[in-house]
């Protein structure tokens, strides 16, 4: 099990987040809460990693705006969620997530996120420098900013029954970045790695796990 942990951001912003695993591992990564906050399912994502042998801290990222938030998975917790992502804002957001990396004693670190945290896994690859591989399950968005380029590899991975990212735009990200690799796993919705969700498909979590630590055990 993990700790709450304090970070300040370049800008003297303090936040909170969960960390987990020995501070002397070899890989190290930073988790990405999906759209409802540093929920328990995103600490044992965390704690997931800690006993593969990670460093792993999820930030949290509505601290800016709300501290504490943690939203229920239903609609009303995921418009509160989308209220609270827009008055952070993603420059705020990878401020944090390159502040929560420092935390990590690695020189190699990776990032991991989900549904919103996909996209700002994304966005960090493209905008930061802070880390040497990136992955990100269902984040919308991305082929919206297709034509941005990584500064390290990335991995992604979609439902094919997603109706929030159609196969169209799957396609198209994979159009613009052939190097990318790309996964879709059919019968697989929104968030379906998510044990907490209704939408959970322990086979495509499952082995979308496996392809995220096959990755980051060769990019790290």
């Amino acid at each position: 099990m993990g700790a709450v942990v304090t970070v300040t951001a370049a800008d003297g912003h303090e936040f909170s987040a969960y960390r987990a695993g020995r501070p002397d591992a070899a890989r190290a990564v930073v988790v990405v809460q999906e759209i409802f906050g540093v929920t328990p399912y995103i600490r044992a994502v965390c704690d997931a990693f800690a006993a593969q042998g990670y460093q792993a801290i999820a930030p949290a990222l509505f601290d800016r705006a709300r501290r504490d938030a943690i939203l229920p998975y239903d609609n009303a917790g995921m418009h509160e969620g989308l209220k609270l992502r827009a008055e952070v804002g993603q420059e705020n957001a990878l401020r944090d997530l390159v502040a929560a990396a420092d935390m990590l004693t690695t020189e190699k670190k990776g990032i991991v996120g989900f549904c919103w945290g996909g996209k700002l896994a994304w966005e960090a690859a493209c905008h930061t420098r802070a880390f040497a591989a990136a992955v990100a399950w269902y984040g919308g968005g991305i082929a919206e900013s297709r034509g941005q380029v990584p500064n390290c590899p990335v991995q992604l991975h979609f439902g094919a029954e997603d109706a929030h990212i159609p196969a169209d735009d799957v396609d198209a990200i994979r159009a613009a970045h052939e190097e990318i690799e790309i996964f879709t796993y059919e019968g697989a919705d929104h968030g379906f790695g998510c044990t907490d969700r209704p939408s959970y498909n322990e086979a495509a979590a499952t082995l979308a796990m496996q392809r995220t630590l096959s990755f980051f055990e060769h990019w790290l």
